[in-house]
């Protein structure tokens, strides 16, 4: 499928497996569930995506286009942001269980020998959105290191773990805190 010219129906199914997939993992999700939540013949699944495969690398691109959307408006658009509320923007844009993040966060889990060409997606994500805060924090500290931007990645994964623990207190601030202050 060409640039992503897709279909209201091809969208719809789209829409319908990264729901699935966000609520129930990847594994657990099979091509007929998403058929029948979506309401298609399965021609019609095979004839847009081809193969599971094809879908969630699909999805993921879709969150992930959609998160590099958002942190490049913090980035380069929000100018009147210092950056340490850039920071917190793309902190609290990551650190959110309905948001974009959320499948990319989950693929990391679980897909990385079953679907290796949607895992590294993800991973290419990752080194995408690790240069751009480690070109930020270079913005008001020429001796940033590359080593901060990877533990700005792990704060946000370390506050998506504590949210999706139901048995952990909710204090993805806290974490985020944290490392501001060890930046200072």
């Amino acid at each position: 499928m060409p640039n992503l010219a897709l279909s209201f129906r091809a969208l719809s199914v789209l829409h319908t497996s990264r729901f699935l997939f966000n609520k129930y993992g990847f594994h657990n999700v099979g091509i007929d569930r998403i058929i029948k939540s979506a309401k298609i013949p399965k021609a019609t699944f095979y004839n847009y995506f081809h193969s599971k495969e094809r879908l969630i690398e699909m999805s993921l691109t879709f969150q992930t286009d959609g998160l590099k959307h958002e942190v490049i408006s913090i980035i380069y658009v929000d100018k009147e942001l210092s950056m340490v509320e850039k920071l917190r923007k793309i902190f609290f844009l990551h650190a959110n269980v309905e948001g974009f993040y959320n499948l990319p966060f989950k693929a990391i889990f679980e897909i990385s020998k079953v679907y290796p060409k949607a895992y590294q997606l993800v991973i290419d994500y990752r080194n995408w959105l690790m240069n751009e805060i480690y070109n930020l924090l270079l913005t008001t500290n020429s001796n940033a290191l590359k080593q901060d931007a990877h533990m700005f990645l792990f704060v946000i994964d370390g506050a998506m773990v504590q949210l999706l623990d139901p048995n952990k207190p909710d204090e993805p601030e806290r974490l985020l805190e944290y490392f501001l202050m060890g930046l200072g």
